[in-house]
């Protein structure tokens, strides 16, 4: 992608740049695909499930995640029912929280985590164990055997290590438990390189083209106490081209049917049951992202592993997914107050406005980390001025620390406005942070007028808490 400031230049009074950024015809609107389904304007103000944005800063102050309910439990119902032949399983590590794995299981999907932590939250909030899949690339002894204690349904293993440390922990306990090996298709996924994750030199799976994937399915079959299940293939996130699965499916459907010839003795007449072909559906974060629904993704990908299974001749297997991005991220916003407004000059004559909010990469550290993008609006008021080019800042000591690279904003913007990032319900509130001890915000979740704190907002005794100086209470060893 080109730099936002290629080719901008004064011309009529304009700014003119790359097609895929130009003025909104109407600044006050809404992007309708960004946002989640209950959001709209009335006369300039955003309302998201039936509340008025204000008043929720009123109430709960900024920076806030606000979480659309509604929006959230349709997504997690679209793909059920779109892939109602499938196990479904919500990618816990794109948001959880105790009521988030309430709503899962209510809306009748299973949950994937991948830390001992995840797995509290889940056990917390009574999400039936049987429907968990544990996944890791460095899943300890000790969290292996809480998960084999609680009755984890399936773990995805992930090196040879975690094979012996089941088998020990299934003997010692006297228990059985599922088992899916991961395996690195070797597909070059077409996004960012860190979260791309089934080519060769990367940390996760067994890869096919070593041989290692069909090493790791004999080591588990030989191991007693451990179920194999199936196959365990992800090729990463932020994917909007079917492309990507299907090199994906016909390499692990290839190595599935490898097994069933070479191992047939191992699995004693039966064939693996289960393929799990992860997750990692895109989402719109802004005018240039077209992700695709899931009845639409369910339809391309049963085809592709259906005709696969015809090529090679063997049953197709019960299919999974891993919806995580595709189900949060669009269902959040992140609501901001403007604290200062600044102009500075490009090359070229041009000018860009400088927008800091009170929050940043502390609650969004994915433009620092992936180069992401993100949209915005004005949520708190109307505005007739004409548009300007503006760049999002949080209030963290680094250059980088960017919210909205690029956006149109009214000419009018100033301190004490508020401004809402659509799409933040994914990876932004996981992998927020205490930089420069700032304070994480509440996940507020909204729905048919009113508000509930799902997750509160964190305080300065909760920072200190862990600050063994400040509490008095450090010893030394």
């Amino acid at each position: 992608m080109p730099s936002h400031e290629a080719g901008w230049a004064h011309a009529d009074g304009a700014l003119k740049g790359p097609s895929w950024l130009r003025e909104p015809a109407d600044p006050n609107a809404l992007v309708p695909h960004l946002w989640s389904t209950t959001a709209r304007k009335v006369d300039g103000v955003l309302e998201v499930g039936g509340v008025p944005l204000p008043d929720l800063a009123a109430d709960v102050n900024t920076p806030a995640y606000v979480l659309d309910e509604a929006d959230f439990r349709a997504r997690a119902r679209a793909f059920r029912d779109a892939f109602g032949a499938y196990d479904v399983f919500y990618a816990g590590k794109a948001f959880l929280c105790t009521a988030v794995a309430r709503w899962i299981d209510e809306e009748g999907l299973s949950l994937d985590v991948c830390s001992s932590g995840e797995l509290t939250v889940a056990l917390r909030a009574g999400f039936p164990p049987g429907r968990i899949g544990y996944h890791g690339n460095n899943k300890t002894f000790p969290e292996l055997r809480r998960a084999v204690d609680v009755g984890v349904g399936r773990i995805i293993v992930d090196s040879f290590v975690e094979v012996e440390r089941l088998a020990r922990i299934t003997a010692d306990l006297g228990r059985r438990v599922g088992v899916m090996v991961r395996v690195t298709a070797g597909v070059e996924a077409h996004t960012h390189e860190y979260i791309a994750t089934a080519h060769e030199d990367q940390k996760f799976g067994f890869s096919i083209t070593s041989g290692d994937a069909l090493e790791a399915v004999r080591r588990v079959l030989a191991a007693e106490g451990l179920d194999l299940l199936g196959l365990h293939s992800h090729i990463g996130s932020q994917i909007f081209d079917s492309s990507g699965f299907e090199v994906a499916a016909r390499r692990v459907l290839a190595l599935h049917a490898r097994i069933g010839d070479e191992l047939a003795v191992e699995l004693d007449g039966r064939s693996l049951p289960e393929l799990d072909l992860g997750g990692g559906f895109g989402i719109a974060y802004t005018t240039q992202d077209d992700p695709s629904d899931p009845s639409q993704l369910a339809t391309e990908i049963t085809k592709i592993v259906e005709h696969e299974c015809r090529a090679l001749g063997i049953e197709v297997p019960r299919l999974s997914i891993e919806p995580g991005r595709a189900i949060a991220g669009p269902a959040t916003c992140t609501l901001y107050t403007v604290g200062t407004v600044k102009e500075v000059a490009l090359d070229g004559g041009a000018r860009r406005t400088y927008v800091s909010v009170d929050g940043g990469m502390s609650d969004n550290v994915r433009p620092a980390l992936y180069d992401a993008d993100f949209s915005c609006t004005l949520a708190s008021r109307a505005s007739t001025a004409p548009p300007v080019l503006a760049r999002v800042v949080g209030k963290h000591c680094e250059a980088g620390d960017i919210v909205v690279k690029d956006e149109f904003l009214p000419g009018d913007l100033a301190p004490g406005d508020l401004l809402a990032v659509p799409g933040t319900g994914a990876y932004c509130r996981s992998l927020s942070s205490n930089y420069n001890h700032a304070l994480r915000p509440p996940v507020v979740a909204v729905r048919d007028g009113g508000i509930r704190v799902l997750v509160r907002r964190e305080t300065e005794d909760d920072m200190l808490a862990t600050d063994m100086g400040a509490t008095d209470v450090g010893e030394v060893r």
